[in-house]
């Protein structure tokens, strides 16, 4: 029988987060005697020093705290599902799920996530988060989201993944352009002409690196990072881009037509994937997510 506690290990963890014994007691509502007391309980348990105290410069942990640490978090999550669990008698999901989404996929992507999972589960609480795709990553691996939807370009080896679909990039056009009329366009037709990049990785980088692999070079009039603006600049005639997304309608924000063509040659299609460290036991939660956004019918039978 294990003799130190999972409120122990709480608050042990408390501190480890937020550096100090005195943040960890106002995060805990607690007297900073009593989450001390704790941390030293469960040094005497374990015959084992795991943190340094430095009076006015908080805590370090030491190898050991640091070792510890991971396997107390996994711990808690853990005995937080089962409470979850037992709760339903493992027959209804319950409890929180956080899923980041690249920005450019979020409009189309999220949506039916939300509508559909929420249905399904009522009593998840579900939250999305939106943003860059090494923003989307890092806050995957410092525990923030349980998962998050992204496209699979320079993804880390550490990821487990699920396929939704794919996708190929595109010229964006107005519909006025010289090139507009032809059925697909080249790179090489393209590069003299003004280009809006939409700067936002890995978005910018796959478009360079079209062009590189083309052996052309994109005149760039533009950068924005909103995939919208990108289109309204199209849609003035400001110049073309090339995206990956397809929304639904060929028009802009202010009305104005859009003509989408694809790229000769054809271009590697791109992969959208829904993405958790590999490292971590996906929850009953997002096990679940993973096995609804993969049985969606993505791409021309919009879910």
């Amino acid at each position: 029988m294990a003799r130190y506690t999972l409120r122990q290990l709480a608050h042990f963890v408390a501190v480890a987060d937020t550096g100090a014994i005195s943040a960890a007691a106002l995060k805990l509502h607690l007297s900073q005697g009593a989450v001390s007391a704790a941390v030293t309980e469960l040094e005497r348990i374990f015959k084992v020093q795991l943190m340094v105290r430095r009076k006015a410069h908080g805590v370090t942990l030491t190898p050991a705290g640091k070792h510890l640490y991971g396997r107390a978090v996994r711990l808690l999550t853990d005995a937080e599902e089962l409470e979850l669990s037992a709760a339903s008698g493992g027959t209804e999901l319950a409890g929180p799920l956080v899923i980041g989404c690249y920005l450019t996929l979020a409009p189309t992507v999220l949506p039916p996530l939300l509508d559909g999972f929420t249905a399904a589960h009522p009593k998840v609480q579900l939250e999305s988060v939106e943003g860059t795709q090494n923003g989307l990553l890092e806050r995957l691996f410092d525990g923030e989201l349980d998962l998050a939807v992204v496209y699979d370009t320079a993804l880390p080896a550490a990821l487990g993944a699920a396929e939704l679909y794919k996708t190929s990039a595109y010229a964006l056009l107005p519909a006025a352009h010289r090139l507009a009329a032809r059925t697909e366009v080249s790179l090489h037709d393209l590069a003299p002409e003004p280009m809006v990049l939409l700067d936002a990785p890995p978005s910018s980088h796959h478009s360079l690196s079209l062009f590189e692999r083309a052996g052309a070079e994109p005149n760039i009039r533009y950068r924005t990072t909103d995939f919208e603006v990108t289109r309204s600049l199209v849609g003035r005639g400001l110049g073309y881009s090339l995206l990956v997304q397809h929304p639904a309608v060929d028009t802009t924000y202010e009305g104005r037509a859009l003509v989408a063509r694809p790229l000769t040659p054809a271009v590697r299609p791109l992969s959208v994937q829904i993405i958790w460290p590999r490292a971590v036991r996906l929850t009953d939660r997002a096990q679940a997510m993973v096995e609804y956004a993969a049985g969606l019918p993505w791409g021309a039978g919009k879910p």
